[in-house]
């Protein structure tokens, strides 16, 4: 069978498997084998074996596992109804402001946990229901929690990023840099559309529409406990700021700041918010394992995924196609972020990075585009996935959450932040300065 057959039969067969609800793990595991043995024979199960133990034996895949429990311990604490009482207390005074905390307290927790899903949880709860009793549309609370969640990817300490630097033998801690400023221009982004539905749609309530002895009563009553809110969440940001340092110090490598991180965030969560129960930390303990072996069963089933298609020249074949157009580099880019949001539509982002970034990476640097601007751009696209059906992570999170508000509304008031994103790539491209800017300055050029 020649390479091109195979790609469609193998593409075919993933995606009939997907569609039947098989896991994204056990469809790429399924299909590989039946490939590889279809096209060398039973001999090939031996391979098949190693090949998956092998790749997540890499001493740097330690790293995720830590992060996630470093996610865990925050997510599972009050830290999300801290931050977010925090936040509200400096920017609720303001038209939208509500919204727009919730916002911020998504960058900011994005940055603590690293999970889209749990940021989109843990603020959440807390602030599609205050939203929708000050008014605000239903659209506007959803969608901005939503696409607020996918800055987890995207924002320090990221797993994803974790992945693609394992993935391109590429510094984790120089993606961790690239991915700061870019995170915080699609918050801003964010905070700057959902300004303007909030003025579009109007009739939300915010303290600045009563009367001035009820703002002064309001603020008063909450500023104590608000900013106790806050001082119970500056411990973990602390947390967050060290790993980084030390990270981009060279005092650590990732494993090594992730188990320091996991270790203190969950140290903190227990003291701080006294979880001494034993129930709270088997539901860390279990959150922990149950993402980590997904992600962790993801990434083996995807190398063994593109170890079936470089066996197949299926691999060769695509890169050498596109390699082979005879077309401005931009126009090239163009098309690699049409595939990447194509993929993001069906697949999670770990699975795409696992699977795609080896292949283009040698032609991204062949265009002479940087390894680490790719990332980010890439990431983005995967951000999008998230929003965007048919899987759209974050959607199903939100509906979860909130199932009186119909799916159709959390994805028409997702769609315009969507849109925040593909102007974000578009400005990454014109101005590349923006991500690579940074990890220059600090850690010099690569």
């Amino acid at each position: 069978m020649d390479p091109i057959t195979a790609g469609i039969a193998v593409a075919v067969g993933l995606l009939v498997l997907m569609a039947i609800g098989t896991p994204i793990a056990f469809a790429l595991g399924a299909v590989s084998l039946i490939a590889l043995v279809a096209d060398r024979g039973m001999s090939e199960l031996t391979y098949f074996g190693e090949t998956f133990f092998d790749r997540i034996a890499e001493f740097g895949f330690v790293a995720i596992p830590m992060f996630i429990l470093m996610g865990a311990a925050v997510a599972s604490s009050p830290t999300g109804r801290d931050l977010y009482r925090s936040l509200d207390l400096w920017l609720g005074r303001l038209p939208g402001g509500l919204a727009i905390s919730n916002i911020g307290a998504c960058s900011i927790f994005a940055a603590l946990s690293g999970s889209s899903p749990a940021t989109c949880a843990a603020i959440g709860k807390m602030g599609i229901p205050e939203m929708r009793k000050r008014g605000y549309p239903d659209g506007v609370a959803a969608g901005c929690i939503a696409a607020g969640g996918t800055l987890g990817i995207l924002i320090p300490p990221s797993v994803t990023m974790i992945v693609y630097g394992i993935a391109t033998e590429t510094s984790i801690g120089r993606l961790f840099i690239a991915g700061a400023i870019p995170g915080l221009m699609l918050a801003g982004l964010f905070m700057a559309w959902t300004l303007i539905a909030c003025k579009l749609a109007g009739g939300y309530d915010t303290p600045m529409s009563t009367s001035s002895e009820k703002l002064k009563e309001t603020i008063k009553a909450n500023v104590d406990s608000n900013l106790k809110a806050l001082v119970r969440v500056l411990p973990f940001l602390a947390v967050v700021a060290g790993i980084l340092f030390a990270l981009y110090g060279g005092l650590a490598t990732p494993s090594e700041a992730a188990g320091a991180g996991a270790f203190l965030c969950l140290a903190l969560a227990i003291i701080v918010y006294r979880m001494w129960h034993v129930a709270p930390i088997k539901l860390i303990m279990r959150d922990s394992l149950r993402e980590s072996v997904m992600i962790m069963l993801i990434i083996a089933a995807a190398e063994v995924f593109a170890y079936a298609l470089s066996s197949l020249f299926i691999t060769q074949t695509v890169a050498a196609t596109i390699a082979d157009l005879e077309v401005n580099r931009w126009v090239l880019m163009g098309i690699i972020n049409l595939f990447l949001l194509v993929a993001g539509f069906f697949l999670p982002p770990v699975a795409v990075i696992v699977m795609t970034a080896p292949i283009l990476l040698p032609i991204i640097l062949a265009a002479d585009f940087d390894p680490y601007w790719f990332a980010v751009i890439l990431t983005i696209n995967l951000e999008i996935g998230l929003i965007t059906p048919p899987v759209g992570l974050n959607l199903f999170i939100i509906n979860s959450i909130a199932p009186d508000i119909s799916l159709r509304d959390v994805l028409m008031g997702s769609l315009p932040y969507a849109l925040c994103m593909v102007l974000g790539i578009v400005v990454l491209c014109f101005f590349p300065g923006i991500v690579t800017w940074l990890p220059n300055l600090i850690m010099g050029q690569p």
